[in-house]
């Protein structure tokens, strides 16, 4: 049995407890909304939408299958967007912009500038994320919850408006090299150098497999990538090598000695 004193502890616990909780709650749901421009109608598919993997282990309980959905429907939006605005030029023009408006990288960059940093629920002690594209993932992820939210029409105009517009500038983006190992490939070819890309480690991080690639210049390490996938760690450690090569800007050759 508890006694009146040992009640009441218990009591300010909960209450304590409840209010925090409850603040936290009314935290998230204000910097979300402003983060939309609008109030969610469902807010349990937005806090799924805003969990990485590293959280929830379970499908229902993280943003995979939305960040699924998500990634078909910018897709499918930047390509209407793409059709529309150039009506002159060719298929290959607006696959190769439509690949680069929606790269990883890209995304992940106008995730950070957008302030999803903030509200993603991560696991901020897995140092392996810090280089990870989960920011970008994540924005997909909520694409797709905008998209149940409130339908396909009004996610076209929220796209258009936070993403489209205000961070995928086609100019610049025209210019721009987000397939690493491609240019790496092209440097290698033209010095008359080998090229290789080789998974050097595999473990588990948590419940899931972390693949450091090396890319390998004529059987030598020349840079390593981290990543969950062996796709995006060897992008990753093509991009460490073009920056080590000095080739991410103007594109000069240069050899090594």
């Amino acid at each position: 049995m508890y006694d009146c004193q040992e009640i009441s502890t218990l009591v300010l616990v909960r209450l304590f407890t409840f209010l925090f909780r409850f603040r936290k709650k009314n935290s998230f749901i204000r910097e979300l909304s402003h983060l939309l421009g609008y109030h969610p109608h469902s807010l349990e598919l937005y806090e799924t939408a805003l969990t990485h993997r590293s959280q929830g282990e379970n499908t229902d309980q993280n943003n995979e299958r939305l960040e699924y959905l998500g990634d078909a429907i910018l897709s499918a939006l930047v390509a209407d967007y793409l059709f529309k605005r150039y009506p002159y030029k060719g298929e290959g023009y607006l696959t190769e912009m439509r690949s680069k408006m929606v790269n990883r990288q890209q995304l992940n960059h106008i995730a950070l500038r957008m302030g999803l940093k903030k509200i993603i629920r991560f696991n901020r002690a897995d140092s392996s994320l810090r280089t990870s594209h989960i920011f970008g993932n994540t924005l997909e992820a909520l694409i797709g919850a905008v998209y149940l939210d409130i339908g396909y029409k009004q996610t076209e105009s929220w796209v258009m408006k936070n993403i489209i517009l205000p961070h995928m500038f086609v100019d610049q983006l025209e210019s721009k090299e987000y397939n690493f190992k491609n240019k790496l490939y092209g440097w290698a070819s033209r010095n008359g150098s080998t090229l290789e890309f080789e998974t050097i480690d595999e473990k588990l991080e948590g419940s899931r497999r972390l693949f450091t690639v090396a890319a390998l210049l004529d059987g030598q390490p020349l840079a390593e990538g981290k990543a969950f996938n062996k796709k995006d760690a060897s992008q990753l450690a093509a991009q460490a090598a073009v920056e080590k090569l000095g080739l991410s800007g103007t594109g000069t050759d240069q050899r090594i000695s």
